[in-house]
């Protein structure tokens, strides 16, 4: 599977563009699959429902089954934080993978960027950002996109990856 990353700080537009982004490709004919990195505790289920309580129970991994969707729950307790290879692995093969997060894995990137949030650019540190997608123009060593021009950050992402 090809693999690329939407990075950046907090406010930095980072998950609306992965939204843009996953319409655009998908909408192009490619499959595409998400991975979020969260640095805050996660729970997609809710107390009082079987899977919570089969969960509070004990049970390592919960496996929830409808006619909509399927969710697979694991209980880490205690054990290391499997890395991004190890999440990858466990996905379904798609034409890409749109990662969000994991800003210090070795993948290749797009930094999103905001002026407005006041936060450093990370391209000029980091070598595995290739390119920035910015809300204010930019003079840097890689091409910087509009942030909003999802078509051409699009385009830019699939060749880079040979799609």
């Amino acid at each position: 599977m090809k693999v690329y990353g939407v990075t950046g700080w907090k406010n930095a537009g980072k998950t609306g563009l992965m939204e843009r982004l996953v319409t655009e490709i998908t909408g192009r004919g490619l499959t595409v699959s998400t991975l979020k990195h969260a640095h805050h505790s996660v729970d997609v289920d809710q107390p009082g429902t079987d899977s919570y309580r089969h969960r509070v129970a004990g049970a390592s991994e919960v496996l929830l089954a409808s006619g909509q969707r399927i969710a697979i729950m694991q209980e880490l307790r205690g054990a290391p934080e499997p890395s991004m290879a190890d999440l990858l692995a466990r996905l379904s093969p798609v034409d890409l993978v749109l990662i969000e997060g994991f800003k210090r894995e070795a993948h290749p990137k797009i930094e999103a960027f905001r002026a407005e949030a006041k936060n450093p650019l990370m391209a000029p540190e980091n070598a595995t950002i290739c390119a920035v997608a910015s809300d204010t123009p930019l003079d840097l060593q890689v091409p910087v996109f509009d942030l909003n021009d999802t078509a051409a950050i699009a385009d830019f992402i699939l060749q880079e990856v040979g799609l």
